[in-house]
């Protein structure tokens, strides 16, 4: 080690210098370059295509709210396991309904590399649609048009 480190010293500045900002310039740019091949932290965003508020869900045991966005999380695997509790309006609640846990294994959909948003779609007959877009709109919103429930959720 000793003759490594005088033949390290031996060698003039004017060489030793660039040697030592090329070494850290080869980390930073590593670095950038492994950073980019891994994809970000994702928002969550649940659609709720039915007649019953959804109380909170979760993907991977990521929380996703009880509706709206939640962010960053680390979506990973070729299945997801989504979990959600369907909640009651107050009118559901008078008829005799109460809360209900659902839990499903979907296929994680194709990722690319912008996109950072995974979208929910609770379907009617607790089905559940996924889809990953790099913004707040869904790829789904269009094919799921139908499934939009119009009635009061209160």
């Amino acid at each position: 080690m000793t003759s490594l480190y005088q033949k390290w010293l031996s060698t003039p500045k004017a060489i030793r210098w660039p040697i030592i900002i090329l070494f850290y310039l080869m980390l930073i740019v590593g670095y950038l370059l492994w950073q980019s091949q891994r994809p970000g932290g994702a928002f969550l965003y649940g659609h709720n295509h039915t007649d019953r508020p959804i109380f909170s869900y979760w993907v991977n045991d990521k929380w996703g709210g009880n509706g709206g966005v939640t962010c960053c999380w680390r979506i990973r695997g070729d299945t997801l396991k989504v979990v959600w509790i369907l909640d009651v309006t107050q009118k559901q609640f008078d008829e005799g309904l109460g809360e209900e846990r659902y839990e499903l294994e979907v296929p994680n959909p194709p990722r690319q590399r912008p996109d950072d948003t995974l979208h929910v779609h609770f379907l009617p007959g607790n089905q559940v649609r996924l889809a990953w877009n790099h913004s707040a709109a869904s790829p789904l919103e269009e094919e799921l048009a139908d499934y939009y429930y119009q009635g009061d959720t209160r």
